[in-house]
């Protein structure tokens, strides 16, 4: 599992890296630039998600990727209190973005999958290996 997340971190890294002029551009705006990140970087870093089980690592390097694409796509702001330009920390990204984080994306398609196939019924084999019981279809074989 490891494994797999670690080549969509990597494919969505060079994916980050082939629109990086884009993401740099001054002549796009805020909200196309959050549209290329959605539309273009995410889904390459998420496909599959539905199946991982994250550890803080693979969580923390998610985490590290999307901070970075938000810090190209909003850029350094200029502090009020001493005029100077600086990096936004990460709390401030989260409140710009104001959008699901990327772990956030995981975690809610892994609920959407697991409400999939749960509403698959007790008769298939992936929901029973869902909610741990790989003996009843035994069971229901020797009735028969």
């Amino acid at each position: 599992m490891q494994e797999e997340i670690k080549s969509r971190w990597k494919s969505g890294n060079a994916c980050f890296h082939s629109v990086w002029s884009l993401l740099s551009s001054s002549w796009l705006s805020k909200n196309l630039k959050i549209k290329i990140y959605r539309n273009i970087i995410l889904p390459v870093v998420l496909y599959g998600c539905e199946s991982w089980s994250l550890a803080l690592r693979e969580e923390h390097r998610l985490r590290v990727l999307e901070n970075r694409v938000l810090r190209r796509i909003f850029g350094p702001k200029n502090d009020e209190l001493t005029g100077e330009w600086r990096k936004l920390h990460n709390e401030e990204h989260n409140d710009v973005y104001s959008s699901l984080t990327i772990v956030g994306m995981v975690k809610s398609g892994r609920m959407r999958w697991a409400v999939h196939v749960a509403l698959l019924g007790d008769r298939r084999g992936l929901y029973r290996v869902l909610v741990g019981n790989l003996r009843e279809r035994n069971h229901l074989e020797a009735q028969a």
